[in-house]
């Protein structure tokens, strides 16, 4: 990134930091965004912000819409995940250089969601990514080169194993692009985990998709053993108890199975709780330390996961922007669980999931009545719901 540009981008995420506090010390007597603390006095990044966002910000203040202005700037000062995809590995290697330089100075820690996986999101509403396994391996060496000894929290390509090529028919009878894909993240774990400062997390989707069971195989397939951990719940809304139940079910499981145990074994989240807790009692007895941990997204869970009308929609895509969502807890690196690492905003808030068609013809959004930005653009109406309706409130 050429300097000028960097010094540009510096003094807007500034300038939005500046416009959430004075704006909600106006409206509620104090800061919007509390810093966050942790070991050695590490705080989670926060990274320039979505210039459509700021733009929103700025508008709403014009309007005199104050306390919207300020939820928005709040939002975008908040502590959350740049996602890297896209990018030739030059460039890749670069951007990451800068993120983490910026977030040493601050003291902070950077949360970078990798996203350049060949045939990611089974070529779906975020398709892309590198066009095969010796681009990818080059592209995850250029992320490494751009981390050196820095800090970094990695979260390693979301759906890379909740949706493998086999799930998507996708795949030879072979299951040539599903063993490529395990490989592609093995390399990533074995290239990025050595890192001084590097910790890496692998994909589980989230509690209401994979049972434990059937998730617990592909990480150990994927590497997880020689990784940080895993996360979950990746744009999508399951609440805080939701995923912090499914993450020690799954970090439970993964030591049970190298311990020789059968993951199909393992209690799932559909178990009663008392149930599960009594059988993990009786056949897990690793210490956490030794166990594999989670992040988990908190970015958009506030209200929990929508539910479509019934029989309304011949695929509702609960996941795809739903209505009357909230922005969820803030990000922490101090959970009170021994297995939890953290608490991100893994999916940047405010941004569109894509075009939500809901089974029907389209072209607009049968639940809104507008078309929906593409997957990864500004959505200034989404933003207003998740400020305001989220939960802990914003200000």
């Amino acid at each position: 990134m050429r300097e000028p540009v960097r010094r540009t981008l510096r003094r807007t995420a500034t300038a939005v930091a500046a416009l959430s506090v004075v704006l909600s010390g106006l409206l509620a007597g104090g800061p919007a965004v509390a810093a966050d603390t942790a070991r050695h006095g590490a705080r989670l990044y926060t990274p320039d912000p979505n210039p459509d966002g700021v733009r929103q910000a700025l508008g709403l203040v014009r309007a005199g819409q104050y306390k919207d202005a300020a939820g928005v700037a709040a939002m975008l000062a908040t502590p959350q995940a740049v996602w890297l995809d896209g990018r030739s590995p030059d460039e890749v290697e670069r951007l990451v250089r800068d993120v983490t330089k910026d977030a040493a100075r601050d003291t902070a820690v950077p949360v970078l969601a990798l996203y350049d996986v060949p045939g990611r999101d089974c070529a779906n509403y975020s398709a892309g990514g590198a066009a095969n396994s010796a681009e990818y391996r080059a592209w995850i060496d250029a992320v490494a080169r751009g981390i050196g000894a820095r800090d970094a929290m990695v979260v390693l390509e979301p759906d890379s194993l909740a949706l493998l090529p086999a799930d998507c028919g996708q795949d030879d009878a072979e299951g040539t692009l599903t063993a490529a894909r395990y490989a592609e993240v093995n390399y990533a774990v074995d290239t990025l985990e050595p890192l001084r400062g590097t910790r890496v997390y692998l994909d589980t989707g989230h509690p209401g998709w994979h049972t434990v069971g059937s998730i617990v195989p592909r990480l150990v397939e994927g590497g997880v053993t020689r990784a940080s951990g895993f996360f979950t719940n990746v744009s999508n809304y399951y609440s805080d108890d939701a995923n912090s139940w499914y993450g020690k079910l799954i970090s439970s499981c993964v030591a049970y199975v190298e311990g020789g145990g059968d993951a199909a074994a393992c209690p799932d989240q559909y178990w009663p709780r008392a149930d599960a807790q009594a059988w993990l009692d009786a056949h897990v007895h690793v210490p956490a330390s030794r166990m594999a941990h989670f992040v988990t997204d908190s970015s958009r869970n506030g209200q929990g996961p929508w539910t479509a009308p019934a029989g309304k929609y011949g695929d509702a895509q609960e996941w795809c922007n739903p209505p009357d969502r909230g922005l969820g807890a803030r990000p922490t690196l101090r959970t009170g669980d021994p297995l939890q690492d953290a608490r991100l905003w893994i999916k940047t808030p405010g941004e569109s999931d894509g075009l939500c068609l809901r089974g029907t013809a389209g072209p607009e959004d049968p639940e809104r009545g507008t078309v929906d930005p593409d997957a990864g653009d500004w959505f200034p109406r989404q933003a207003l719901e998740l400020v305001r309706n989220a939960r802990p409130p914003l200000l």
